[in-house]
């Protein structure tokens, strides 16, 4: 079965069209995909069954390949056949089940999922021959890596885990500030009377406490239990989270070094036709960075899918020294994307996704 793209075509591939790429060959899993992998608009990546231990993250670069790197980094072999931990602070590459034979006109981009962000495991994908993570260049014909670095707490993690997904693009997806005003006049994509649209809609931080109970979010506990990436709902909070509790002068400091869920003062929505992302924020405003960027999926937060506006969860580090964080502070930018047609199923319908209506919430493997 042929692929093809109507000339001009410019957008975020769905669902869908996900599904037809494999169909005619352009992604080449081991083994056929499981339920729920393909999502709205991007593709879960799946763990093989060995992880390299490496002494350090690496780029391939041009000319050569990941599995070249790997012969002369590697410490040992891990078998994820039947499971296995891995610890904290130490650097893995795996290789995933699918990979790539992009047409000229498609490139890829990937990200950590939510779940895998907010368990603060440090993951990027590599391809042979780049220069840069988690972007796969138009035409890329060949496999995909998976560098896992937990960091707060060890991970036992197996053939078939999910902590990565990849999206498909197609000429200019990104809205100008003129399309992007537009949307927000008649979708209106943050609930703020004064939106902050240069460079993507602006998200801050709540450190109210009035939408969670008092509290405004959690730090890491160190050393702790392992937890399992594909438990769901299978560990007690308190085991491994502080909550933090609101102060009156809404603020908040950031320790070196600790690791904190926190959430937006916004509700945002993401419209049917639509993809966002969680762009890196501008490090000379603040010694602290939201430390994974995320990808939100058409119908996030969206009314229509059960949404009614939904808070981004915020996986915050402070750098080198203590920082204060401030309420409304703003700690990243969504930046929207058209879709390229509208996804069959949006985020929150039939699909079982975990942070639809979301407030302040940890990943999925607590008990709430």
């Amino acid at each position: 079965m042929s692929f093809t793209l109507a000339p001009g075509a410019s957008g975020i591939l769905p669902d869908r069209m996900i599904a037809a790429m494999a169909d005619s060959g352009l992604i080449l899993p081991e083994y056929p995909f499981v339920e729920s992998q393909i999502q709205p608009a991007s593709l879960d990546l799946r763990l093989s069954d060995v992880a390299y231990r490496v002494r350090a993250s690496f780029l391939p670069g041009p000319g050569s390949t990941v599995a070249e790197r790997i012969d002369e980094l590697k410490l040992h072999e891990i078998n994820l056949a039947d499971g296995a931990v891995l610890e904290t602070n130490c650097v893995y590459i795996v290789p995933l089940i699918e990979s790539l034979a992009l047409p000229p006109e498609i490139v890829a981009a990937a990200n950590p999922k939510s779940s895998t962000g907010r368990l603060d495991v440090f993951t990027r994908v590599i391809a042979d021959g780049t220069r840069r993570f988690d972007m796969i260049g138009a035409g890329y014909h060949g496999p995909l890596y998976a560098e896992i670095s937990p960091k707060t707490f060890p991970v036992l993690l197996r053939e078939g885990s999910r902590l990565s997904q990849v999206r498909f693009r197609t000429g200019e997806a990104v809205l100008d500030a003129e399309e992007l005003d537009a949307l927000q006049e008649s979708e209106r994509l943050v609930d703020s009377e004064d939106a902050d649209l240069s460079g993507g809609v602006a998200v801050s931080v709540d450190l109210s406490g009035d939408n969670a109970d008092g509290f405004v979010g959690y730090r890491a506990k160190r050393h702790t239990g392992v937890v399992d990436i594909d438990r769901r709902a299978g560990y007690p909070v308190e085991d491994f989270w502080e909550p933090i509790a609101a102060r009156g002068d809404g603020s908040l400091i950031l320790d070196p070094g600790e690791f904190y869920i926190l959430a937006s003062k916004e509700a945002v929505q993401v419209p049917p036709d639509y993809a966002a992302e969680m762009v890196p924020f501008d490090p000379l405003v603040g010694e602290f960075r939201v430390h994974y960027a995320g990808f939100f999926d058409p119908g996030f937060g969206y009314a229509g899918a059960g949404g009614e506006g939904a808070r981004a969860v915020l996986e915050v580090r402070s750098r080198e020294v203590p920082f204060i964080l401030e309420h409304g502070q703003i700690v990243g930018r969504l930046v929207y994307e058209k879709m390229l047609a509208r996804p069959q199923a949006l985020y929150g319908q039939r699909i079982g996704s975990n942070y639809q209506a979301q407030g302040l919430k940890l990943s999925k493997h607590f008990r709430t």
